[in-house]
């Protein structure tokens, strides 16, 4: 008892010297010469490891971009004024799942305490991005009965304009694809701002609405009992929670299902993330449901879903397939060794180092042997490359699929397929992901060696089976049906309107 007393003292002492020291690191000026250094380093272990660097930049013009970029720094930059240099290059290569980490700020236990013993300030709004501005399209708490539909023109006297500008170019999208942006740029918007802002207490936010500009000034407020005790509950898992996938922070769930009629003709699931968990469970129950009911209509809600596990959308396609299907091609990498710099250690803790240590010649064997070569190219073998065959209870009706510029990675390969096989009518507008595919999979984390700037790449070229566009785009919609903002506001769902006057008209001419 005594060691691992001892063991948990090191481990807490070690946490709160290596979060001194990250801060110290993070505040501190870096030389020009060692800045170009990692600009050489990360593009060198692009080169090494990603499988389609140049799927959408000619090389030249990418070795340009690092170039011109290195003329550019003249001056030490702290790693934080490093990353907004260096950040749009790497988006430059407008491969969506490429992009550096933001050296943010570490908390101790107790700052995380405290943090979680207020109210958020600007998490508390849901918000809505066209072009150079923003809106609030939604304020659950009424906090000072700011309403929606409110543009925000500044936040502590800058224009919100300069930041949109500014963060939207460290934004990496795939290919040519022209609707991710506002989706993903909302979603990081505050991320970014507290990167540079840290957590304020305290913020004044400059709007306009209706014609009449107001000030309004937000506080980071304490929890109460009450709002403690029921963040304790949200934590709580039950069968539901388990099967629907529950998140916590933001009080939703991951997958839902329903009918939307009366009679049981129209089953719709969405889903916001293919997170896999309990998914196979979801999936048998909720596809029983609907062959008990024998609904012919199907709708599949894939809007603002970033993407997730191939093995959930390879499960899920077959309760959709009415023959033995395969959901991706053969997965490319660079070369055999690469699955082996997935950094196998990574955020252990002496102890789970140890037990990891026991296990890695098992990991080591697994990852060599489940690459392969074939025409001088080097693949990884995985489960939804291989035939698939379809559930017991697939469904046979129709299909409907909604999808928009937050459908990105395994929501667009899915789509992709489904609209390749002709196996549903997709409805909204051009997913975030590419039609043809990504690089994704696994990553190798690498990190800078002077700003120690943190950088995943993507080791996998996962593409679906399908007859490839070329397009250079998302997956585009069969019917295109756009959403506004006051769409939201007005809670109005004109996409999913569509799919219902469709499904009406089908039914009144087979009445006839």
């Amino acid at each position: 008892m005594k060691n691992y007393s001892v063991i948990f003292l090191l481990v807490i002492f070690s946490s709160c010297a290596s979060i001194k020291k990250h801060n110290e690191q993070r505040a501190s000026c870096i030389p020009p010469e060692q800045l170009k250094e990692d600009v050489d380093f990360a593009y060198s272990k692009l080169q090494q490891m990603h499988p389609q660097l140049y799927w959408y930049i000619p090389k030249k013009e990418l070795e340009s971009k690092f170039d011109s970029l290195k003329q550019t720094i003249t001056e030490p930059l702290t790693p934080l004024q490093f990353y907004f240099k260096l950040q749009p290059v790497i988006a430059g290569i407008r491969e969506g799942h490429l992009s550096l980490r933001i050296p943010r700020k570490k908390f101790t236990k107790s700052e995380i305490k405290r943090l979680e013993h207020q109210k958020g300030m600007f998490s508390r709004f849901e918000y809505y991005i066209s072009g150079d501005q923003m809106y609030i399209i939604q304020n659950k708490d009424s906090i000072e009965h700011i309403q929606p539909g409110t543009e925000i023109l500044s936040i502590n006297n800058v224009p919100v304009s300069d930041y949109i500008r500014k963060y939207r170019s460290l934004i990496s999208s795939d290919g040519d694809n022209t609707t991710f942006h506002p989706y993903f740029l909302k979603d990081l918007f505050f991320s970014f701002y507290t990167a540079e802002n840290g957590f304020e207490s305290r913020a004044t936010l400059e709007t306009l609405y209706n014609g009449q500009k107001k000030t309004y000034t937000l506080t980071r407020e304490t929890k109460s009992d009450t709002d403690l005790e029921k963040d304790k509950e949200m934590q709580k898992k039950t069968p539901e929670k388990k099967l629907n996938d529950y998140v916590a922070s933001s009080n939703s769930y991951n997958r839902s299902f329903r009918f939307l009629d009366k009679d049981s003709t129209i089953a719709y699931i969405k889903v916001k993330s293919f997170s896999r968990d309990y998914s196979d469970e979801f999936y048998k129950k909720t596809f029983a449901r609907i062959s008990h009911a024998k609904s012919p209509y199907l709708i599949i809600d894939v809007r603002n879903n970033y993407g997730g596990s191939l093995y959930e959308i390879n499960n899920l396609y077959s309760y959709l397939a009415d023959e033995p299907f395969t959901l991706i091609k053969p997965s490319q990498l660079t070369s055999r060794n690469a699955p082996l710099r997935t950094n196998y250690f990574r955020k252990s803790n002496p102890l789970e180092y140890a037990l990891k240590s026991i296990a890695y010649p098992s990991y080591f064997f697994a990852q060599t042997f489940s690459t392969y070569k074939k025409d001088g190219k080097v693949f990884y073998k995985m489960k939804a490359d291989k035939p698939t065959k379809p559930k017991k209870e697939a469904f046979h009706g129709k299909v409907f699929v909604l999808i928009n510029g937050g459908s990105f990675s395994a929501s667009s390969i899915i789509t992709a397929k489904l609209k390749n096989d002709k196996r549903a009518t997709l409805v909204g507008e051009e997913t975030g992901g590419a039609n043809d595919g990504t690089v994704a999979g696994f990553y190798s984390y690498q990190k800078l060696p002077n700003s120690e700037i943190r950088f995943p790449i993507g080791l996998l070229l996962v593409q679906p089976n399908i007859n490839f566009s070329d397009s250079r785009k998302g997956v585009v919609p069969d019917v295109t049906v756009p959403e506004n903002m006051q769409d939201i506001i007005n809670q109005k769902d004109p996409q999913l309107d569509w799919i219902k006057k469709e499904i009406a008209k089908e039914k009144e001419n087979k009445g006839q």
